[in-house]
């Protein structure tokens, strides 16, 4: 039955005098919650090595003191995670040094202890990935998988400008996360600028509709948090 973590206890509990004191449904209590924790443990575990996210963030530790125009009740709001279980998208917009890559590695963070299924690519190494699946065959399947992660986030978007065919495999994958996941990214650029990160202003026009059109917006401002 896979129990491992319940025998664990049962024989330390085994080996302890004291438990004999206990009645059998307090050891039995204590032995299924224990089982029950070690399991959603190793879930958490898996949940985030497999999002690879940048930096270990946590929504606890955010830093509201710097001004840069974030507020303390909409990261609440996004903490609760209702934009995700509603397959909302949530675009982070503003200059270098602002916190950007720390904000949206938090809200990975609680999607995985949440049980959501969560992969961070910063877009360099996503469209890299793109260009190697393409040429080798592996390209469907490594779509596949970002079909079923229920958060898809996406760190510097807008730095280069997207070809052509790299814009339409980009488009596809938004496209295939309507109404079945959500999508986070994260850019210097303003969201109003966007548009003009995709070479092809037909495949720009359809990817910014898609994920603009159902998402919150975070536009921090201010000085760098990397000043000493």
């Amino acid at each position: 039955m896979r129990l491992g973590a319940m025998a664990e206890l049962l024989l330390n509990q085994q080996s302890q005098p004291a438990a004999a004191e206990i009645s059998f449904e307090e050891r039995l209590s204590l032995l299924v919650d224990y089982e029950w924790t070690h399991r959603q443990n190793k879930k958490l575990q898996r949940l985030l090595k497999n999002a690879q996210l940048k930096i270990d963030a946590s929504l606890e530790d955010i830093n509201y003191e710097h001004p840069r125009q974030l507020d303390k009740n909409v990261m609440a709001q996004l903490g609760s995670l209702n934009w995700l279980l509603s397959r909302l998208n949530v675009l982070v917009s503003g200059p270098t040094g602002v916190g950007k890559t720390y904000l949206i590695c938090a809200l990975g963070n609680q999607a995985c202890r949440q049980g959501f299924s969560t992969r961070y690519f910063k877009m360099s190494k996503l469209l890299s990935i793109i260009s190697t699946g393409r040429a080798d065959g592996s390209l469907p399947q490594f779509l596949g998988k970002l079909l079923k992660t229920d958060l898809l986030i996406i760190d510097d978007w807008g730095l280069s400008q997207l070809s052509a065919d790299d814009g339409r495999e980009f488009l596809d994958i938004i496209d295939d996360r309507i109404d079945t996941g959500s999508t986070i990214i994260a850019s210097q650029l303003p969201i109003h600028d966007w548009h003009t990160s995709i070479i092809d202003p037909t495949i720009a026009d359809a990817t910014l509709d898609r994920l603009v059109h159902k998402a919150h917006k975070l536009n921090l401002r201010g000085d760098t948090m990397r000043k000493s």
